[in-house]
């Protein structure tokens, strides 16, 4: 019953994207009203026909119904119930459900939301996106359909979801964060592909299409952050970030989605970088499908990627037809939105955008070189080749110093023509910050070149920062002037970027580690700390056995308390996880990793301090709050002033 219930859903899904998409296209070029509403109660339709297939899944899952497929590849009866409930992005069929009723949830809002004006861009835009809905309703009614029929004898229990989703609360988070972020960039995706349509990209849908824009990239920049911070309280080994496949799928889309976010600033203000503004959002949206494709393939093998499956030719496929649609309709219909031409020069705010948006770009480039090529490499040769950090690290270092200034130049530099002599006053104003910055790097005894350039180069760019964030709120009449809001909410998020670089670079460069084996009543020193091992507790849960290191931790002669890294075994697992205990600070954190226990009540273990973790997350929360303040226009849809 379940099973036949949630396949009907699906296919009611299909269906309606099957409809709307003629539906909405021959309404956005007839510029039909009635052909529109007609358009809109297909969103509808679309979305609560996924929405109540994903509550089916979820009542299979919390009720075991392992006559489901995926209940039985996932459900278990050990299994605590929240985790029961959000397992259903623990597999891939599950996840897919999850993606095409996130789609649903954005189709449906963009049909509600947008409703003054531009009716023949919206209908263009549902319309595009009831293409993209159809693919994934095909993928759920087909290769990756949850809701198949388990093959008899139905079993009694199952083996329980992924465990490294049961071993931290931040894969409970961290999903559906991405997931929102990456489905998303459909939307603004979907108006770009309208405004190419419709020959015009005019104030009155750029206001849209910059906040459609801004709403999955605050997503997928708090997605990135959970995944770096699941990965450094989980995996053991003290880092955030390793240039894993599916991290650089993740952070491509991002460096796109933050230029097309520049892109679309400089087109509101100067009426330039059209073109730009809309390739951008389209290579961003490319990039999510390819990042999807890396995930869900099988083609990489990652902590993060789900195991080889039939979908990943359907993914290809599909980012194979939306690039060639996408370079076709580029071709067709780009110069129908070309500015009119301007005198430009790199001395100007504009002209920083732009240099941003090359820096960007080229950064990109390399990441997906370094990602793609040993992929193409095995595929072509049957080879087997590795790009690792040194890779990144050396190509993607100075690209992000010279991006951390510009932070700090661009906001200085004025819109449109220059004044003689006053470029050269605006960038040397904030001179003795950057030089204040670098002494107080130099008397902490920082000697790497990298870090002082940053400390000096965040140093330039915070002073700006604060000057130019400060401003239009001195300046506004009202504390809830929008606009004021809108300009202070993209500083604030150049302050969290700021935060964000300089605790990447102290953190990476200034880590401390031990590794040793301890028994009952040993010691270790690291850093300021004491460590002595009282033990190893067990404990044992319904769906886990869990050994536990018992340490005594002291700082400077002063007892802290205990701290209990462990190891975690599954059922469904045979080489037991790791749970780091972790000590945060302010400064810095005490970072402890179980690496083994033996008979005798010895343990392996890796002790690591590293300064200034903790405003890596801080730093990415203020980016996103900073980017919400810069959503408070809404959606409306209202004209925006001509372009000075």
């Amino acid at each position: 019953m379940i099973s036949t219930l949630g396949q009907i859903l699906v296919l009611i899904s299909l269906l309606a994207c099957a409809v709307g998409i003629p539906a909405g296209y021959l309404s956005g070029a007839r510029r039909s009203a009635e052909g529109l509403r007609l358009v809109r109660r297909l969103a509808w339709v679309y979305f609560a026909a996924m929405a109540l297939a994903t509550l089916v899944m979820e009542y299979a899952l919390v009720t075991h119904d392992f006559s489901v497929s995926y209940v039985a590849q996932v459900g278990s009866l050990a299994t605590p119930l929240y985790i029961t409930i959000v397992s259903l992005w623990s597999s891939l069929e599950g996840s897919i459900l999850f993606w095409g009723f996130i789609l649903g949830c954005f189709t449906v809002a963009v049909a509600v939301l947008q409703k003054r004006g531009h009716e023949d861009y919206l209908a263009y835009t549902l319309a595009t996106l009831f293409v993209i809905g159809a693919f994934f309703s095909f993928l759920i009614s087909g290769v990756a359909n949850p809701f198949s029929a388990t093959p008899l004898p139905i079993p009694v229990d199952g083996p329980g979801p992924n465990p490294l989703l049961q071993n931290h609360l931040l894969m409970i988070i961290h999903p559906p964060m991405l997931y929102l972020g990456y489905v998303g960039m459909s939307v603004p995706f979907a108006m770009a592909v309208a405004a190419l349509l419709r020959g015009q990209l005019g104030a009155t849908w750029l206001l849209p299409l910059r906040n459609w824009l801004l709403v999955p990239t605050a997503f997928l920049s708090l997605g990135i952050m959970l995944g770096g911070w699941w990965s450094y309280e989980v995996l053991g080994w003290g880092g955030y970030w390793a240039w894993d496949p599916v991290e650089n799928a993740s952070f491509l889309p991002w460096l796109t989605a933050v230029a097309a976010v520049h892109s679309a600033l400089v087109l509101q203000r100067r009426g330039s970088l059209k073109a730009w503004t809309i390739v951008l959002v389209m290579m961003t949206f490319l990039l999510t499908i390819l990042g999807t494709f890396l995930t869900r393939s099988g083609v990489v093998n990652s902590v993060h990627s789900f195991t080889q499956s039939p979908i990943g030719p359907m993914f290809l496929g599909f980012l194979a037809f939306c690039t060639v649609g996408v370079v076709t309709l580029l071709a067709l219909r780009i110069d129908s939105l070309a500015a009119e031409p301007k005198e430009e020069s790199v001395w100007t705010r504009e002209g920083a955008v732009l240099i941003n948006n090359l820096l960007l770009l080229s950064l990109t480039f390399t990441v997906l070189v370094g990602t793609v090529f040993p992929i193409v490499a095995e595929a072509v040769r049957g080879v087997k080749l590795s790009v690792g950090e040194p890779y990144f690290n050396r190509m993607a270092i100075p690209v992000f110093l010279a991006l951390l200034l510009l932070i700090g130049m661009g906001p200085a530099l004025p819109w449109g023509k220059t004044r003689k002599g006053g470029v050269g006053r605006a960038l040397l104003v904030p001179l003795p910050a950057a030089v204040v910055a670098l002494l107080i790097a130099l008397a902490f005894g920082v000697r790497d070149w990298p870090l002082l350039l940053t400390a000096a180069f965040t140093g330039y760019a915070l002073w700006v920062t604060m000057k130019r964030g400060s401003e239009p709120v001195l300046r506004s009449k009202s504390r809830t002037d929008k606009r004021a809001a809108r300009i202070v909410g993209g500083y604030l998020a150049h302050f969290g970027l700021l935060m964000t670089f300089l605790a990447i670079a102290v953190s990476s460069t200034h880590q401390e580690s031990r590794e040793v084996t301890l028994r009952p009543g040993e010691t270790v020193a690291i850093g300021d700390y004491v460590l002595t091992l009282e033990g190893v507790g067990v404990e044992q849960q319904p769906h886990l056995s869990s050994q536990q290191a018992i340490l005594q931790v002291e700082k400077n002669g002063n007892l802290l308390g205990t701290m209990k890294p462990a190891l975690n075994q599954y059922q469904s697992l045979r080489e037991p996880i790791g749970t780091p205990a972790v000590r945060t600070t302010l400064t810095h954190d005490l970072y402890l990793s179980l690496q083994s226990v033996d008979g005798n009540g010895g343990i392996g273990l890796r002790a690591i301090v590293t300064p200034a973790v903790v405003w890596i997350w801080i730093g990415v929360c203020v980016i996103v709050i900073g980017t919400v303040m810069s959503l408070v226009s809404g959606f409306s849809g209202r004209s925006l002033r001509s372009p000075a």
